[in-house]
């Protein structure tokens, strides 16, 4: 099914909504922006221009090209002849709930309004606006311009006809567009990552390792793994001929031991500062910029890979 969606409009110029921006222009789409911030206009163009040597190395659609970009810093123009709107205020419920309202009484009655959020709920969000049936989370992973995958999350009140036509969009932008079948704070990636986040820093609180050693222990070990087969098929292999019903049987009996803390430990002064001074350390006074070309070519190199190695990635078709 083809994209339906011929006019974007990026909400929020921030890194999340550039990297919409980015994405958008390097897979042939006209985009519109817009951001009140001052200088949101010369910092975007300049991020769009940073991400652009990383998208032409991944390759361009056919007139894909930074130029189709528009700022329009009034928001009700800006949304007003949009299909598909993505919005990326700051993570804050009330601003967000406002600023989607406003959004859907100056967006055409069936333009998709997609909120960026990574926790909050659709039917949260969608409660103040006019024709809450079109409001969905579209939920990205930075770099966005380079990351596959986004949770499609629809509220009590949206549309299945929405849902369909967001996801063929988001298919139109080269995304594994997963839709998670029932909300819930976080989506799905976000509550993995925060669980192992909370561990990591009950680990350095701990004094049992640096962050160094934390980022050692996930990229030269399971992290390698789960860039192919995610947590669930790696212990499915480790189970042997019978798979995760030996592994079960095995090591099931491990998860009533105290291996985890999961709740996160106080963000104390101290154990912040370690941290800072752990992860700053690490970069050893690299500039981000470098970091963040290192990030995208490495990236585009394993993307590649994964695509070489298990085609069958996309859930049989469901992504």
């Amino acid at each position: 099914m083809q994209s339906l969606v011929k006019n974007v409009t990026v909400v929020g110029t921030g890194v999340i909504g550039n990297g919409w921006i980015s994405r958008f222009l390097a897979n042939g789409y006209h985009v519109t922006a817009t951001d009140p911030a001052p200088g949101a206009e010369e910092k975007m163009r300049q991020a769009v221009k940073s991400a652009w040597s990383s998208l032409e190395k991944q390759g361009l659609a056919a007139g894909a090209a930074p130029d189709r970009l528009h700022f329009e810093p009034n928001l009700e123009r800006a949304v007003s002849n949009a299909d598909l709107i993505q919005e990326n205020a700051p993570e804050r419920e009330e601003i967000k709930r406002s600023l989607l309202k406003t959004i859907s009484h100056a967006a055409k009655p069936n333009a998709i309004i997609a909120s960026s959020t990574s926790g909050y709920m659709p039917s949260i969000l969608q409660k103040d606006c006019l024709h809450p049936e079109r409001v969905i989370v579209a939920h990205p992973f930075n770099p966005v311009y380079l990351m596959p995958l986004v949770e499609l999350v629809g509220g009590q009140q949206t549309s299945s006809e929405v849902m369909v036509r967001a996801q063929s969009f988001y298919h139109s932008v080269r995304m594994k567009a997963l839709i998670v079948s029932r909300e819930i704070d976080g989506h799905i990636a976000d509550r993995l990552m925060e669980a192992i986040w909370r561990e990591a820093l009950h680990l350095v609180n701990d004094g049992v390792a640096t962050t160094e050693e934390v980022d050692a222990a996930i990229v030269y070990g399971p992290g390698l793994r789960w860039a192919l087969m995610g947590p669930f098929l790696t212990l499915h292999m480790a189970g042997g001929k019978q798979g995760m019903r030996h592994m079960l049987e095995q090591f099931g009996p491990a998860l009533k031991l105290p291996w985890t803390h999961l709740v996160a430990p106080e963000l104390t002064e101290e154990l912040a500062q370690r941290v800072i001074e752990g992860c700053e350390k690490q970069t050893d006074g690299m500039d981000m910029s470098i970091l963040e070309k290192r990030r995208d070519d490495f990236l585009i190199e394993l993307t590649d890979l994964l695509e070489k190695y298990w085609p069958s990635a996309n859930l049989n078709g469901k992504l």
